[in-house]
C-alpha cells in the first residue's frame, strides 16, 4: 500500500489519533532548503561553519560538493512539516521531545525534503491529554536514502 499523500488530515479527538496506529504514514508536501534558510538558521544558532554558510568555499573545499544544511536545521523542520500534514483540533499541543535521532545522509543546499509520519503509540496523559510517538522519516527528493529518522513525541490536550 502506498503512503498516504493528502492535503491536511484533520483530527479532533484522541480516538481519531489512536486510529492512526499501524496506518500508512501521512506524507507532507516538499519543502525547499535554500541558502537563505540555512543562513537564517546559522544566525539563530550561532553555527556559522563554512560548510553551511560559505557556498564558494564549500564548492571549492568541501568533500560534499557544496554547502550542506545543518543537521539540526533538518531536525527542526519536523514540526513544520507535521503541521502542514496534520491538523489536530485541540485546546493545546506541545512538542515533548525526540528519541533515537539519526542523520542518515546530508542535505545539500537546494534540496527539497518531505516528512513521512507514522503513529507508533498514543498514550493517555494527565489533564485530558494524549502523548503520541511519531516515527518520522525525512526524505530528500531524488534520493532513496532518508536524510533523518527520529521518534518525535508530541502531547495534545482536548
Amino acid at each position: 500500500m502506498a503512503a498516504n499523500t493528502a492535503a491536511i488530515a484533520v483530527f479532533d479527538n484522541a480516538d481519531a489519533l489512536r486510529a492512526l496506529i499501524g496506518a500508512e504514514p501521512l506524507v507532507s508536501e516538499w519543502l525547499s532548503v535554500d541558502q537563505e534558510r540555512v543562513n537564517r538558521f546559522a544566525a539563530a544558532t550561532g553555527d556559522h561553519q563554512w560548510i553551511h554558510v560559505d557556498p564558494e568555499r564549500a564548492n571549492r573545499e568541501s568533500p560534499f560538493g557544496g554547502p550542506v544544511a545543518h543537521g539540526f536545521l533538518t531536525l527542526s523542520l519536523i514540526p513544520a512539516l507535521l503541521g502542514k500534514t496534520v491538523k489536530i483540533e485541540q485546546r493545546m499541543g506541545i512538542n515533548y521531545g525526540l528519541n533515537r535521532v539519526r542523520f542518515i545522509s546530508l542535505v545539500l543546499v537546494g534540496s527539497s525534503l518531505r516528512g513521512k509520519f507514522a503513529v507508533n503509540s498514543v498514550t493517555d496523559v494527565d489533564n485530558s491529554g494524549v502523548q503520541l510517538a511519531w516515527n518520522v522519516t525525512l526524505e530528500r527528493q531524488g534520493s532513496e536514502r532518508p536524510v533523518c529518522v527520529a521518534e518525535f513525541i508530541t502531547r495534545h490536550y482536548f
